[in-house]
């Protein structure tokens, strides 16, 4: 009997779950399928590079026919609307069904926005290659803007959130803001660069002295912050701090949280709060054994300190790797093995010649050049082990 796997999602570990299930399993034994509304993988990770100018988005759009060529996984368009375990079954947005034995959803977060008033509406977020390009074109559209107005609040520039994401943005845009106001006849004096953070310090996870390495490094790049203070409120054109501030903008990029996807928290799978499905050791939904979960759609519990995982690329290609050999364990009737992820470090680049780093169990510190190189070793390291190394858009 051939086995049914719809893995939905390309992210870092549904397309890991799809490649290593192909892999580990005859051909004959399983159909895998893999649904995605974009016809290639995300490097996510990468997104702030387009959105700040300093790459062209062809460099983080990998196309899927392109990785999955010569394998025998089908690729199927699609918007998934409503998953349906109670009868194995996906919905898609234009009304197909599509039926499965084993399902693997890897469909990643949402922006959560905290029930700010105003920050949903105006702000921008950096979740995919759409939002990478959109961002984009507006940052130049701002410029545009203050030579016909001369209104400052078009070159006042706010990111929500300094976490990895939020970090490596404002290392871009320092870089290449002052670029954009060359090119428009702009006193680059005249931009200003905001980091927002309501928890106490930047880099949440990373040795204090390498946040103050990263705070003098961007600061030396007129980056401004502010931290300890929330968002309390936004409209059109400002920003408002608890403390009181306002800041007049017509740009603030949210990258101040996330929680699960909506689709898989209506599902009906036992999930948490925040919308993370409840997984066993194996990454199977707790509720629902033939469904398994990888990357920020799952809640995966750290047992040393008795919290979540943090949602990150490396985490999730690590669930789709161990996701995909799970499966080929349960179509040969073997035992199942429990997930046990290994942390090879964390980097976060600063803009284009800088970063910071720890390597393994952070005994270890990098900066600068150093780990800037390290960090272009990662992305090439994950660019081989799925295939696309030499993969173009």
């Amino acid at each position: 009997m051939t086995a049914k796997v719809l893995v939905l999602g390309s992210g870092y570990g549904g397309l890991q779950t799809a490649l290593e299930t192909h892999r580990g399993v005859d051909s004959d034994a399983v159909v895998v399928s893999l649904v995605d509304r974009y016809p290639f993988h995300q490097l996510i990770t990468e997104l702030h590079l387009p959105a700040a100018g300093a790459e062209p988005i062809q460099k983080v759009q990998l196309p899927l026919t392109k990785l999955l060529a010569g394998k025998t996984i089908d690729y199927i368009p699609g918007f998934v609307n409503i998953i349906h375990p109670e009868d194995k079954q996906v919905e898609l947005g234009d009304g197909r069904n599509l039926s499965y034995d084993i399902l693997v959803i890897g469909l990643g977060s949402e922006t959560e926005f905290f029930g700010i008033p105003g920050l949903k509406e105006h702000s921008f977020v950096l979740k995919s290659v759409d939002d990478a390009i959109r961002i984009h074109d507006h940052i130049e559209g701002c410029f545009h803007e203050y030579n016909r107005s001369r209104n400052s609040s078009y070159l006042t520039f706010v990111i929500g959130g300094a976490g990895l994401t939020g970090i490596e943005l404002i290392g871009e845009l320092a870089d290449t803001l002052p670029l954009l106001a060359k090119k428009f006849d702009i006193d680059a004096g005249k931009v200003r660069l905001v980091s927002v953070e309501a928890m106490p310090s930047i880099l949440p996870g990373f040795p204090e002295n390498l946040v103050q390495r990263a705070k003098v490094s961007l600061e030396s790049r007129k980056v401004e912050f502010r931290t300890g203070i929330s968002i309390v409120k936004m409209d059109y054109n400002t920003v408002y701090l608890k403390n009181g501030e306002e800041l007049q903008t017509q740009t603030l990029i949210w990258t101040g949280g996330v929680r699960g996807n909506s689709v898989v928290a209506n599902s009906g799978l036992a999930v948490d709060s925040r919308g993370r499905v409840r997984v066993n050791e194996y990454l199977q939904a707790v509720s629902d054994s033939s469904v398994f979960v990888v990357g920020d759609s799952a809640l995966v519990i750290n047992p040393e300190t008795g919290r979540p995982y943090p949602p990150t690329a490396q985490l999730a290609g690590q669930m789709g790797m161990h996701v995909g050999r799970q499966i080929s364990i349960l179509l040969r009737g073997g035992k199942l093995e429990a997930f046990m992820p290994h942390f090879s470090g964390t980097l976060a680049s600063l803009g284009r010649k800088d970063a910071i780093g720890i390597i393994g169990q952070g005994k270890v510190k990098v900066t600068g050049r150093t780990a800037s190189w390290l960090k272009t070793g990662s992305r090439v390291r994950w660019l081989s082990d799925i295939g696309g190394l030499f993969v173009r858009a």
